[in-house]
């Protein structure tokens, strides 16, 4: 599953990236638990709780139904 997730991301990384912001995986926990890190403009940004919510997680959801949350971490 973690190649799948690899590959969502990278469908987005373009996004965050236009805006000076990335996002890396950090785990993929078995159940369906997604860590991921936002790094770049996107860490200090105040919108970062709504880009991981409505675009990272809404995105890894509708491509791998594996995908019960994503989380943030430091």
């Amino acid at each position: 599953m973690k190649e799948k997730v690899e590959e969502a991301l990278n469908s987005i990384r373009g996004y965050l990236q236009a805006d000076g912001g990335d996002v890396e995986l950090v785990e993929v926990g078995e159940d369906g638990t997604v860590k991921v890190r936002l790094t770049g403009a996107c860490k200090g940004c105040p919108m970062s709780q709504m880009t991981l919510q409505m675009g990272v997680e809404r995105t890894l959801k509708e491509k791998i139904p594996e995908v019960k949350k994503v989380v943030a971490v430091d």
